[in-house]
């Protein structure tokens, strides 16, 4: 996933220094904003296109609302960010440059409170916040070219791939592997000192940040070659945990409820396990057996696993009740729509879409809803209005760009369907497949002179933009 990190470490002069340079400007000189910016850019092209990517903007917007929560109380707050799931039951998250960071489903699974996760997503927002990317390129320019190459895929790309971390570990010399890897501990005590005050600063229990290392810790004692994940790309040592702890110690008790979008996340997320029939099994159990702090948590997730498994009477009682005992809350606002579309009520679900926007309008999830309905009811043109209206202010949404794919074909605008195809693919970062629908869209020639030449200068920019990056 890291194939432009790599080509850039490739292209930096080497410096000599012999300490690790302080924050700001000097860890700027050899990777500047602009750079960290376009490689940002280009890293989440490549996790858009990887099949383990969660696309799913009701878990993605309750991690978004978090991780700024956290961002808006930390001293270096300037930064963007952009956060995103990966399908994957390992417990795991890292940062990576240009502000992305990924959460593994499992880690969300697995932590037991919501300041245990959010102590997680702290840590990963301070790596950013702190310059730790441009300070490990500005010490690995130190070090041989071979040497940089290995440590470059070793302690960048193996936070998402731990295996590809020790194929390219040993193929370096042993001082050097060492030399970078200290480093990397003293990154991850900086990292702990920073998340741990945005935790605290964010509202959130700050004894969830140790209690979660501690029973990581505690659980590696029965692994060997298989640790936990996170273990293998962030180095747990005695000292991190006895700082944290003495933080916490420190600090004055007071419990911290989980929020409810917490909970519903997490059973969302339990409720696309397994195949239909086991995940209903699972959702009913759960709720009978109380397995769940919260009820309407339970119940939201058996709505999920009733509509899996087709149920759409059912799961159209559940929801009722949901949406009566949540108000106020976005994710139960959009549970209505969702059951009336998945039932083919296409008309029914617009009604309800559009109910819960006026009391949500700054969930996206519950636009995407809406878009949706009015393709599936034949109201192409009105749900154009409304993706154009959103492109304009978030052109980079590949989301809006699919949606406004299926509404222009679905009114033979040929040219324009092809084009937003094309800008979904390129977002994605599959040049190719952009290059292929936008070339089917201009041969089909059904659009304006001004849609065509648009078209067309799109293709030569993605071309120039493919073909420079096979030189690279």
């Amino acid at each position: 996933m890291l194939r432009p990190l790599l080509a850039l470490l490739l292209a930096l002069q080497p410096v000599h220094a012999s300490d690790l340079p302080d924050l700001g400007e000097v860890s700027r000189q050899y990777f500047s904003d602009r750079d960290e910016a376009a490689l940002g850019r280009a890293i989440l092209q490549d996790v858009y296109s990887d099949p383990r990517y969660l696309d799913d903007p009701e878990t993605e917007a309750y991690l978004s609302q978090l991780g700024y929560k956290l961002v808006s109380v930390s001293t270096r707050n300037h930064r963007e960010f952009t956060f995103f799931v990966v399908d994957d039951p390992s417990i795991n998250a890292f940062a990576l440059p240009g502000g992305n960071i990924g959460v593994h489903t499992g880690l969300l699974l697995a932590a037991q409170s919501e300041s245990e996760f959010a102590g997680v997503i702290a840590h990963e927002i301070a790596h950013v916040t702190q310059d730790h990317i441009a300070r490990m390129v500005t010490a690995q320019s130190q070090s041989y070219w071979p040497t940089m190459a290995a440590l470059a895929l070793a302690l960048l790309a193996s936070r998402s791939n731990p295996n590809a971390a020790g194929a390219a570990i040993a193929t370096t010399q042993a001082y050097s592997v060492q030399n970078q890897l200290n480093f990397s501990r003293d990154f991850e005590r900086e990292a702990d000192r920073m998340g741990y005050d945005m935790l605290t600063r964010a509202g959130f229990d700050p004894r969830g940040m140790s209690s979660f290392f501690n029973r990581l810790q505690r659980a590696s004692r029965f692994y060997d070659s298989s640790a936990p994940a996170y273990l293998r790309t962030h180095p747990l040592t005695t000292e991190r945990i006895s700082d944290m702890e003495a933080r916490s110690e420190s600090t004055p008790y007071h419990q911290v409820p989980d929020s409810l979008d917490f909970q519903l996340v997490r059973a969302r997320l339990r409720s696309r396990e397994g195949n239909a029939t086991d995940a209903l099994i699972s959702a009913r159990a759960a709720l009978k057996e109380g397995r769940y702090s919260s009820e309407i948590a339970a119940r939201y997730g058996l709505v999920l696993a009733l509509l899996r498994a087709r149920q759409f009477d059912e799961a159209e009682s559940v929801a009722q009740k949901l949406a009566a005992a949540g108000k106020g809350n976005a994710l139960l606002a959009s549970l209505p729509g969702q059951v009336a579309l998945a039932a083919g009520k296409a008309g029914l679900a617009i009604q309800r879409y559009q109910s819960a926007v006026q009391t949500h309008a700054g969930y996206w999830p519950l636009q995407y809803g809406l878009i949706a309905a009015q393709i599936a009811a034949s109201q192409a043109a009105d749900s154009l209005v409304q993706i154009n209206k959103a492109l304009d202010l978030y052109p980079g949404d590949r989301r809006l760009w699919r949606l406004a794919a299926q509404a222009h074909a679905q009114l033979g605008h040929k040219l324009l369907s092809h084009r937003a195809q094309a800008e979904a693919a390129a977002l994605a970062g599959n040049l190719s497949a952009a290059i292929q629908q936008i070339e089917l869209g201009i041969r089909a020639a059904d659009g304006s002179f001004y849609d065509l030449s648009s078209a067309e200068a799109r293709r030569r920019e993605w071309q120039a933009l493919e073909k420079s990056q096979r030189k690279s």
